[in-house]
């Protein structure tokens, strides 16, 4: 059963969408930087809408708009908005970020994306579901030159990749001018290896800084770190 997802301020349907809400979407929506106030909010690829709603949740942004290419996902977001209690800030575009660069004329003050991650030569019989998952879906590259031409010259892109994958996007940032601002490298537990870096750009050249958090202690016991993150959202917080 795809049940509802319940936040402290707001419900999310997910039974439409390929890629189900999980720990690294609310992470990023928790991490990222609203401290410079921003007008106007982009999410890529917005899926469920879970991005967006965060960050209507966190921020006073008026403009908070979101892309979603698949058909029936882009309708979950769209509903998942309107029983926001945010609804008159959110709006989502059914668009491919190359589609929507081509027509807007805007530049947004943040930007964010929890980026579709596998790279892998294999698909699977679910072609929606793939299409979430595969990296080329969006493949870094078009990600960032999109980001580039769509963010304002004081704005901020927030994203959340693979640690893996952490120096080669730095290296494909760098070639659009954006530089990281702030990394965070996450972990399951005090023993696992790193697994995602949450990661701040921006297009301009500073001192990055750089800080790590663990999930869980052990199965279910959360640290006080990810607790302070994430207790806006999750319920039982």
């Amino acid at each position: 059963m795809n049940k509802p997802f319940q936040f402290k301020q707001f419900t999310v349907n997910q039974d439409q969408c390929a890629m189900k809400i999980g720990t690294d979407g609310v992470l990023l929506g928790a991490w990222t930087s609203v401290e410079s106030r921003p007008f106007s909010i982009l999410d890529i690829g917005a899926g469920t809408g879970i991005l967006a709603l965060m960050l209507a949740q966190r921020s006073q942004a008026q403009v908070i708009e979101a892309l979603e290419i698949d058909d029936m996902t882009y309708e979950q977001c769209v509903d998942n908005f309107e029983q926001s209690p945010w609804n008159d800030r959110l709006f989502c575009y059914h668009a491919s970020l190359e589609e929507f660069a081509d027509e807007i004329e805007d530049s947004y003050d943040l930007i964010i994306c929890n980026p579709p991650f596998f790279s892998e030569d294999y698909k699977t019989d679910n072609k929606q579901r793939d299409l979430a998952r595969f990296q080329d879906a969006m493949p870094f590259k078009h990600l960032l030159e999109g980001v580039a031409f769509l963010l304002s010259e004081n704005g901020l892109f927030s994203v959340i990749i693979p640690f893996s994958e952490e120096e080669h996007f730095k290296h494909l940032a760098s070639q659009v001018q954006l530089f990281p601002k702030r990394i965070t490298r996450v972990k399951g537990n005090p023993t696992s290896e790193t697994k995602r870096s949450l990661l701040e750009f921006s297009f301009f050249k500073t001192e990055t800084e750089t800080t790590e958090i663990t999930i869980e202690t052990s199965r279910h016991q959360y640290t006080q770190d990810y607790i302070n993150l994430t207790k806006d959202f999750y319920l039982k917080m």
